[in-house]
């Protein structure tokens, strides 16, 4: 690509110095050599992980190096032979799998931090820890250990003597240096200083309070902010709006430019039509135009208007310029149109699709970027030494270790990995008893979650059972009351909608961002469900931010191009104003009519709205639970949307839930409600799950600590500096307008407004919409703002006595900030004088913890595990929940749903009470995944648990495929776990319980064997024994061949031989399950 000619860069990094030291980047080529590869990358400001995650991040697995690049768009994952690159590819940080469209023929590593530790910076650090205390010693320590520490760059001026430069010295000679609005970018540098100052005083003042003392300002002045003229380097231009010039700038330097704003119709569809109107003139009268719109779709869409219109114009292939006499229509974005009237060729207008719609446009650009790292739902096995778990079988023990062990002797030896867990002991008094779960049964372990520490289960002893019957019998009566549910909805009369009309395809390509995965998964789903007769009813998962909404809209889009109306629930008056903005700037240009319906709405509207819906000229109507009150008649709903159904009321979901059994429901939820979550993993209601957040979407940096003046003003000059605003939080409405006068005192610059529930309804919506349209910098509220409000330029979240607010209450509220590409801040404060109480500590080390992008899921389950089950599941069921843990306790309300809906379906009555029995096989091979493959226990636990949890062939091979992809071509070991896990599969269809070799023989059982399958047996193995009692067949181990010498078979040869033997004695065709192991390096039969 080669290098770059022009920076553009915010005020910021022209005036703050970085450090000039000069760093190559290392050249990765396929058929190079590359050596030391690892050492390097940790050289150049790489972090060595299990798993690549995110840029600056490289893995090491045998032959294979994944590495994230500074300045890449994906990862990039990279084979070695020896020290020469034999193969480089890009892959997903998502699924970690090959993107095989994109070809890597090279790829530069760029360091990837402004300071390296090399042995110089480490023993600086050493020396000046020893002359420190608190919190600079901690990271002075562990800079002189080699480790990397967020923030200590600020250090750069202590740590070496190599100097900083600003970015203008470091540029050639000769460059251009371009001011855009040279008076703001005065000020800002100004306050750039300023604000530096201020967040010195302010750790002055925490290190007051016990936080150690930080680094005198004197010694980091190299690092500090430069002022305007001290950067300034010829040739230097600025460009100022007409009439305010820059102050040293006399009139013979100026040089004028002659322009007009562009036009700005902004949807108003008579503004469009005078539009229209004056390019065509313009194109008559041979002028240029260039119209820029943000997708495909945008520029197909317009191009067509444009022709439809009579107007000449064209589509763009490349960077071309306007023609004269028409318009160019360019994919690109742009924010602002333009009109030069007079230039030398032609007058030029240029004309923004943001400018003619008034959507907002991504900044990202169109085309597909890399999806996001997913996130799994707070993972069953993300254990560590003490963490409770539930097994099927023993029930609640404690997780010790991983460990290996050689199983059999002589020729019968083979090496397995096992989890080892602890249960009570068999006698009192006595040492834990230890049972070690095979990596092939991982399928049986869940996390415990429930509350209180639990009570260690005994192995063999009957309580675990007595446990599981009373919550297998308690789960019965909830279960048939969802299959009551199911019945009902699966025998009404639903609307079964028709496939996607071409206005669908044309609304959903004018969305201005790039879907995630997630999102066009659970859009599927969702579109499928509607398409038939029965009524949906699905839970759509997502956290705050993910852009669930675009997903309900698209719903009920589709609703209305059916005929059929759509009513969207929302818990709150401000998420109804917020919806109704967002479905109305999405649809507009479509014959659609949507109406809000809250406290804001007129008594003289709502009677309108109400009539509309009732004759059918309303279409989709957004509102509070008034649309749930008596009085509301439909003339044909076809769908309703419930947004945040855990904050309605009990009523209110009284009469959703009889709304279910006749019209399409979809419910959205950030942090779902157990009782939700159980229905769902039930299977009674559908759920979809978006787990990927949206592209170039940052975690919030999340602060939990004492209530500091000086912080709290130096955070709000943080956000002011670049534009943004600030949601400041204060939950009592009697000291609400105190609050306001003291932040207005902390930053006389910043415009404050105060927004609270018991204002009057007019004053609130304009209050809102004010800070919604920038008129205000800072808006002091109480919790009204928890959910909905969208309001990207807010990016600062500061939460008085965060001490008093639940855990989900503080996830929603840290979720209205960091919905952009602008990294995000949160504060969490409380009284310095206040002492928490031990749950207080907790909810906030929880919050400040859980701060990865996606965390909702594992907020809610923390939220579960604190409180107890009992305060969100009733009282009557927590008690079996503490007694089996959550996992479990849904699994056998999904159990007994589906022995209803059986039954329902006109299946037969199971009244056993049996449990699902594991399957065991104990066979002499040496299956495992060997650490040298995968080196970390996680990933490796993770792998092992992908072939455990294998439904069906098919998974085996998928399985095979990531790990190939991930770790390059899997050992022999892995290849004969493939064919135990196949095995596996088949015991289970057969059931099969228990494979076992010993000595010269191989038990299996338990097996139903009629008489005619007992000669069959005899007939086809005459040295095997059949036990009618114990249901089990024991059979000699085969032989290779013939005669006294002929050796057992052996490893996987064994295994085909077992999966044989039940096929056989079905009496179906033979399957090969030990494809994988031909062409494995070191395969051999035995």
């Amino acid at each position: 690509a080669g290098r770059a000619r022009v920076v553009v860069a915010a005020v910021r990094s022209l005036v703050q110095p970085v450090l000039d030291d000069g760093t190559e980047p290392i050249r990765l080529a396929v058929d190079e050599e590359t050596p030391d590869l690892p050492e390097r990358l940790e050289r150049h400001g790489y972090s060595h992980v299990d798993m690549v995650g995110r840029r600056g991040q490289f893995a090491v697995r045998g032959g294979i190096i994944d590495v994230f690049p500074a300045t890449a768009e994906n990862p990039v994952r990279v084979e070695l032979w020896g020290d020469e690159v034999t193969d480089i590819r890009a892959f997903s940080v998502g699924d970690q799998r090959t993107i095989s469209e994109v070809e890597v023929p090279s790829v530069e590593v760029h360091a990837c931090r402004a300071l390296l530790l090399d042995d110089a910076v480490t023993a600086k650090a050493a020396e000046l820890a020893a002359e420190r205390s608190g919190d600079v010693q901690e990271m002075l320590v562990r800079i002189s250990d080699g480790q990397w520490v967020d923030g200590m760059e600020a250090l750069i001026p202590l740590l070496t003597d190599r100097p900083l430069r600003p970015l203008t010295e470091l540029m050639p000679d000769g460059t251009h240096t371009l001011l855009c609005g040279p008076e703001r970018i005065r000020s800002r540098a100004a306050d750039l200083i300023a604000t530096g100052e201020e967040f010195m005083a302010a750790a002055w003042e925490t290190a007051a309070m016990g936080g150690g003392a930080p680094i005198p300002a004197d010694g980091l002045e190299a690092n500090a902010y430069r002022q305007l003229d001290d950067v300034r380097r010829a040739p230097w231009w600025s460009v100022s709006p007409p009439g305010m010039l820059d102050g040293d700038v006399t009139e013979d330097e100026v040089l004028p430019l002659t322009y007009e704003p562009g036009p700005e119709p902004r949807g108003d569809l008579a503004a469009i039509g005078s539009m229209m109107a004056n390019l065509r003139q313009a194109t008559v009268d041979g002028e240029r135009v260039a119209y820029v719109a943000a997708t495909p779709a945008g520029v197909r869409r317009q191009a067509e208007r444009f022709r439809e219109a009579g107007i000449a114009c064209r589509i763009a292939t490349g960077p071309e310029h306007p023609e004269p006499g028409r318009i160019t229509v360019y994919q690109g974005v742009a924010h602002g149109g333009l009109v030069f009237p007079r230039t030398p060729i032609a007058p030029l207008t240029l004309i923004t699709e943001q400018d003619v719609t008034g959507n907002r446009v991504s900044d990202i650009g169109a085309g597909r970027r890399k999806p996001a790292k997913r996130r799994n739902r707070v993972d069953p096995l993300a254990l560590t030494a003490g963490d409770y778990v539930v097994h099927d079988t023993h029930g609640i023990g404690r997780f010790v270790k991983l460990t290996e062990r050689t199983i059999g002797t002589g020729d019968d030896q083979a090496r397995r990995e096992y989890v080892v867990l602890e249960y009570a002991p068999g006698k009192r008094g006595g040492p834990p008893d230890q049972l070690y779960v095979p990596m092939e049964s991982l399928d049986l372990l869940s996390r415990y979650v429930g509350g209180e520490k639990p009570t260690l289960s005994k192995m063999g002893g009957s309580d675990w059972k007595s446990t599981k019957r009373k919550a297998r019998g308690a789960v019965r009566e909830i279960a048939a009351e969802l299959v009551k549910l199911y019945a009902e909805r699966q025998a009404a009369p639903g609307h079964a909608f028709a496939p996607d009309s071409p206005w669908q395809t044309e609304m959903e390509d004018n969305f201005p961002f790039t879907e995630t995965e997630d999102q066009l998964t659970a859009i599927d789903e969702i579109k499928a469900d509607m398409e038939k007769p029965a009524p949906m009813d699905r839970v759509l998962i997502g956290d705050v931010g993910y852009g669930k909404t675009e997903v309900a809209l698209r719903a009920a889009f589709k609703a209305v191009q059916d005929g059929r109306q759509v009513a969207v629930l929302v818990p709150t008056t401000l998420l109804a104003q917020q919806h109704l903005a967002t479905f109305a700037e999405r649809m507009e240009g479509f014959p659609v009519t949507i109406r809000g319906l809250s406290r804001f709405t007129s008594a003289k509207e709502s009677k309108e709205i109400l009539a509309g819906l009732k004759e059918g000229t309303v279409d989709i109507v957004i509102g509070t639970h008034r649309l749930l009150q008596t009085g509301v008649s439909w003339k044909k709903l076809g769908l309703v949307i419930v947004d945040e159904e855990q904050r309605f009321g009990v009523e209110h979901k009284e009469h959703i839930k009889a709304l279910r059994n006749h019209v399409d429901v979809l419910t959205m939820s950030a942090t779902p409600i157990p009782r939700t979550l159980e229905m769902s993993m039930a299977g009674i209601r559908e759920m979809s799950q978006i787990l990927t957040p949206p592209e170039d979407r940052h975690p919030v940096l999340t602060y939990v600590g004492a209530q500091s003046d000086k912080q709290i003003a130096a955070a709000i000059r943080r956000e002011l500096l670049r534009d943004g605003q600030v949601f400041y939080l204060h939950n009592k409405v009697a000291s609400i307008d105190k609050a306001a006068q003291r932040v207005r005192d902390l930053v006389p610059e910043a415009r404050v407004v105060v927004a609270h529930g018991q204002m009057g309804e007019d004053q609130l919506e304009r209050t809102v919409q004010g800070f919604w349209a920038r008129e205000f910098d800072v808006l002091v509220c109480t919790t009204i703002v928890e959910t909905g409000l969208d309001i990207a330029n807010a990016n600062t979240l500061i939460v008085e006595n965060a001490h008093h607010m639940g855990l989900s209450q503080l996830h929603q509220l840290r979720g209205r900030v960091g919905r952009s590409r602008e990294r995000a801040y949160a504060y969490f404060l409380y009284p310095a004088d206040h002492t928490l109480t031990e749950t207080s500590y907790d909810r906030l080390a929880t919050i400040a913890q859980n701060n990865d992008l996606g965390a909702g899921m594992a907020v809610a389950m923390k939220d579960l595990e604190m409180r107890g089950a009992g305060n969100v599941l009733g009282a009557e069921q927590s008690g079996h929940i503490a007694g089996v843990g959550f996992d479990m306790y849904v699994r056998l309300v999904g159990e007994a749903v589906q022995a209803l809906k059986a039954v329902a379906d006109g299946g037969p009555v199971d009244a056993s009470e049996q449990e699902p029995k594991e399957v065991r096989i104990d066979l002499p091979v040496d299956a495992n995944i060997p650490a040298s493959y995968v080196a970390a226990e996680r990933l490796r636990l993770e792998a092992y648990r992908k072939f455990a949890s294998a439904q069906a062939m098919d998974d085996i091979g998928v399985v095979l495929e990531e790990l190939r992809d991930r770790y390059g071509e899997p050992p022999i070991e892995v290849a004969r776990l493939a064919a135990i896990s196949r095995l596996r599969i088949i015991c289970r269809e057969f059931g099969v319980h228990e494979v076992q070799a010993t000595g010269s023989q191989i038990k299996i059982g338990p097996m139903e064997l009629a008489d005619s399958k007992q000669v069959r047996l005899k007939r086809l193995h005459p040295q095997s024994t059949y036990r009618a009692a114990t249901r089990t067949v024991s059979v000699a181990v085969p032989k290779e061949g013939r005669g006294l010498r002929a050796k057992p078979v052996r490893d996987v040869a064994l295994v085909q031989w077992v999966a044989d033997f039940l096929t056989g004695m079905a009496g179906i065709p033979v399957m090969d399950i030990t494809g994988d192991v031909s062409g494995v390096s070191g395969a051999s039969a035995g």
